[in-house]
């Protein structure tokens, strides 16, 4: 809180520091893709412990979106057909089920807080549950656990970092390339697999675009967590979305550097044309 105002009097004004007006984003100007890998890998663990309560918070949304229906209960929908047959009790499953049920019961109205990435819940969600998922079911270590969810939450916020203040790319996209990152580094542990997983996700779910914080954020989740997931399986075997397809470059950082261009530019009249949809629409 910065003011606060009674009948026109200033009751509460909270003095300005000198760095009021500094982009906490300046730092990410100067850094890669492979620095922020290779930070995660490496800063001392107890300056990176907190970062847990993403994982604590976030996995408490989960199981309340598998308790009870929030808003389109897609996690409930995907555990139910799991268990007629209709989808496969496997990772990919797991990590669709219990991130969405996440964004499910937060978009739904549940009581509980989120850990929050780049100022969003769900994007929080997206960069931390399946990082979890992944790491129970590989039984990891503690320390590798921390640092993959620290290296997912530090990758989507330098992506995330490149876009504008407002902006009608859905970011829950970007957010998931960071988990994307985290998956990778707990499977392999190389920058390789994580640039060549995110250079997929690129070449796939770009473009994405954001409506408006409703219910059906949890479908863009689900598609978005699924396509790092296969997008880090694709890693593995050696291949991914190349340089020579589409905004996709030969260089991670000018992937990303890609994408965010055309979130900031190309994609600066979409707002006002989702508006004038949402307006015009006929009462139900």
């Amino acid at each position: 809180i910065i003011l606060i105002e009674k009948n026109g009097e200033v009751v509460f004004e909270k003095e300005q520091d000198e760095c009021a007006d500094c982009d906490p984003y300046d730092i990410f100007k100067q850094v890669s893709a492979r620095e922020i890998f290779e930070f995660s890998c490496e800063v001392e663990l107890d300056k990176i412990r907190f970062i847990r309560q993403a994982a604590i918070l976030n996995r408490a949304l989960s199981n309340e979106g598998l308790r009870e229906n929030y808003g389109l209960h897609i996690g409930r929908t995907l555990r139910k057909q799991v268990g007629s047959g209709l989808m496969s009790d496997d990772l990919l499953s797991k990590i669709m089920i219990e991130t969405t049920a996440a964004s499910d019961a937060r978009m739904g109205g549940a009581t509980l807080p989120a850990m929050s990435n780049s100022g969003s819940g769900n994007q929080g969600i997206a960069a931390t549950m399946p990082v979890v998922v992944v790491a129970d079911y590989l039984n990891v270590s503690e320390e590798k656990r921390l640092r993959a969810l620290f290296l997912s939450h530090l990758m989507a916020i330098y992506i995330h970092s490149k876009l504008p203040k407002l902006s009608a790319l859905c970011a829950v996209t970007t957010a998931s390339m960071g988990s994307c990152a985290g998956i990778a580094y707990l499977l392999t542990g190389k920058f390789e697999t994580v640039s060549m997983g995110i250079c997929s996700m690129i070449g796939d779910i770009s473009g994405i675009i954001c409506d408006g914080a409703s219910n059906s954020c949890a479908m863009k989740v689900s598609t978005s967590v699924a396509s790092g997931y296969k997008s880090v399986l694709m890693a593995m075997d050696e291949t991914h979305v190349t340089g020579n397809e589409g905004i996709v470059e030969h260089d991670l950082d000018r992937t990303i550097d890609n994408l965010c261009s055309i979130a900031s530019k190309s994609m600066h009249h979409i707002d006002r044309q989702v508006i004038e949809i949402m307006v015009s629409k006929p009462c139900p």
